[in-house]
């Protein structure tokens, strides 16, 4: 006999119960449709340890690496403390520390959340304001012992959340922060394999992270960012990336620009499309595509007709909200 406990509630299960059978017993709600591991409706967390690798079946290296699960195919070797998709999210205070501009348009962010120690460069977090309105940023920095949290913001037209980051909020306020979340990040497992690094605007923030955090773990393989923008006004952390890659001779970056005007040092193109020009092989390769959904969507059809496999494609996708 196992336990399952939830929100500190114990569930007892038998022997031959997968997880999903003991929630269904206990008329516990929550999402299932196959029961057989192909369709992930009953995809949950395991917060109290790694679950059953056979529960683990078809899902992504990055959820694997967060314990998630296939409660369907789970058979609990031991006690497990888990989180339904279903529960509402948990927040925590951050200050602010820094906000100073990274260009004409696009807010660096810096929070000390002591609270959020344990998450990937490259996943999200939902900041929550104190009426409520929330929004989606995506964490531009690997773990720091301060616990720091970094964004990049860029302030949209009509956009009441982007707007009062940029306007409003000043050094020492607090802002509700959520657990993170996502998975569009870095696995140090398969060191030895390309990365492909596709970025528009402040899709640049978790592809920074990603970038540093590949580095930092000593990934082998090559590691190409294409970061692109209509105006070089638009682009940001040049230098910064031009550094890195006179540093690491695994880097390379290519900052591209698709207006009609290119300054020599820069490539002439979108950056999806400067990527396909410049990437000779896709198989064994890790795709990351961060920033512009139609950008996103178009380059995930593009690498896996070009042999990526779509469990390599990681993704995050900016929808603008008002």
């Amino acid at each position: 006999m196992t336990e399952l406990i939830i929100d500190n509630t114990s569930y007892t299960g038998t022997p031959e119960e997968t997880v999903l059978d003991t929630l269904l017993r206990e008329e516990i709600e929550v999402s299932y449709a196959c029961k057989k591991g192909t369709c992930h409706s009953c995809m949950m967390r395991s917060t109290g340890g790694t679950p059953p690798s056979a529960s683990q079946k078809g899902l992504k290296d990055t959820q694997k690496k967060q314990n998630y699960f296939l409660a369907c195919l789970c058979m609990p070797e031991q006690d497990m403390e888990i989180r339904l998709p279903e529960q509402s999210e948990l927040y925590s205070q951050g200050k602010v520390v820094e906000n100073s501009m990274l260009n004409r348009n696009t807010l660096l962010l810096k929070l000390e959340c002591q609270d959020i120690q344990e998450y990937f460069a490259g996943q999200f977090v939902n900041l929550q304001r104190e009426d409520g309105l929330t929004r989606s940023y995506s964490i531009a920095n690997t773990p720091q012992k301060s616990g720091i949290l970094e964004f990049h913001i860029r302030e949209l037209a009509d956009g009441q959340f982007s707007s009062w980051l940029h306007n409003d909020i000043k050094i020492g306020d607090t802002i509700a922060v959520s657990e993170p979340q996502g998975h569009c990040f870095y696995i140090p497992e398969r060191a030895e394999e390309d990365l492909v690094l596709i970025g528009t605007g402040t899709g640049l923030a978790p592809l920074v992270g990603i970038l540093h955090d590949a580095l930092e773990k000593g990934h082998t393989g090559s590691i190409t960012l294409f970061h692109g923008s209509s105006v070089l006004e638009d682009l940001y952390r040049v230098n910064e990336m031009r550094e890195l890659a006179e540093k690491h001779a695994n880097f390379s970056y290519f900052p591209c620009i698709s207006g009609d005007v290119v300054p020599d040092g820069f490539i002439a193109g979108r950056a999806d499309v400067v990527a396909k020009e410049n990437q000779t092989e896709w198989k064994k390769v890790r795709l990351f595509l961060c920033g512009h959904p139609d950008m996103v969507n178009s380059m995930k059809m593009d690498g896996f007709l070009n042999g990526v496999s779509m469990d390599d494609i990681y993704t995050d996708a900016f929808e603008h909200s008002a």
